[in-house]
């Protein structure tokens, strides 16, 4: 008996993601993968929260905010690949099958692993009243995703302005952060964790490698290494846009003053600076980079 859902919504991710990886491939047409993403998590929220049948108020919110992500998401990727024509992330991808099947594969591994907080939330009968935790994490969550919406949309606003052509974003939220999206998705995950704590027993704890999984991804695979190496390659012999990445946190918003006088061992311990998001820096701004503790003596960004 799958009382944890666990095996029903790996089934459905899979059969789920398959289908779109079949059409990829036949056609050629990657537009709808962002899309696929983000609906099936909304899937695999209301799916389990129809089939417990049990409609806890704390399952509801979770649920909620599952499908309030995902249509947002998966709506707003969508419409911007339609805008901007090709996704840039298959240009290796289009011809290599194995290649193309990896992608799907870690995206359905993506899906069914973060939606594990919600999944078991749904498929639990210990459901106490709102603790403490809720809120937090309820607060986390609405947090999270308004720095996330606002991100995107300052930096579509950015890039759709003919006078930004061939700069890098670096206003609103983007003056704080490098990546203040993923800084917005991450805290959202961890918020549905937390969320989900109070009716947590024994094994189910296990949940935690949700938001674990999709940290670690923005922080070292598919997120913010993949998107600073084609800006160090294209900037990095320009001054500003290095003084920018000295004085602006890679991921958690910090004004930019605060952040550039940080040495540099703090930054990489406790703020996510880590050398592999300047390594297609030019060698010597990389051997600066690595002596520095902090400096007073960059140009300020125009």
């Amino acid at each position: 008996m799958d009382s944890h859902f666990l095996g029903l919504t790996a089934i459905v991710t899979l059969g789920y993601q398959l289908t779109f990886f079949i059409i990829t491939a036949l056609f050629r047409f990657d537009k709808v993968t962002d899309f696929a993403g983000g609906t099936n998590f909304i899937i695999l929220a209301i799916l389990t929260l129809v089939l417990k049948g049990s409609w806890h108020f704390r399952q509801v919110v979770l649920s909620s905010f599952v499908v309030i992500w995902g249509l947002r998401l998966g709506l707003f990727l969508l419409m911007r690949i339609l805008q901007w024509g090709e996704d840039r992330r298959f240009d290796d991808k289009r011809d290599n099958l194995g290649k193309l099947a990896i992608f799907w594969i870690l995206q359905a591994i993506w899906v069914w692993t973060v939606s594990l907080p919600v999944t078991v939330v749904n498929a639990s009968d210990k459901q106490p009243s709102v603790q403490a935790q809720d809120i937090i994490g309820w607060i986390m969550w609405i947090i999270g995703i308004l720095v996330e919406i606002t991100a995107d949309q300052q930096k579509l606003a950015f890039k759709n302005s003919p006078e930004n052509r061939g700069k890098w974003c670096s206003v609103g939220l983007w003056k704080y952060s490098r990546h203040p999206n993923y800084f917005g998705e991450i805290l959202l995950w961890w918020g549905v964790f937390l969320a989900s704590t109070p009716v947590l027993v024994g094994a189910e704890w296990l949940v935690v490698f949700g938001p674990v999984f999709i940290t670690l991804l923005l922080l070292f695979v598919s997120g913010i290494p993949l998107l600073e190496a084609p800006g160090d390659k294209k900037f990095g012999n320009v001054a500003a846009y290095r003084s920018y990445k000295r004085k602006t946190s890679p991921l958690i918003l910090l004004p930019p003053g605060l952040y550039g006088s940080l040495p540099q061992w703090f930054k990489t311990i406790l703020l996510f600076e880590f050398p592999l998001y300047s390594r297609n820096l030019p060698q010597e701004e990389l051997s600066w980079q690595n002596q520095q503790g902090s400096s007073r003596t960059d140009p300020k960004m125009s």
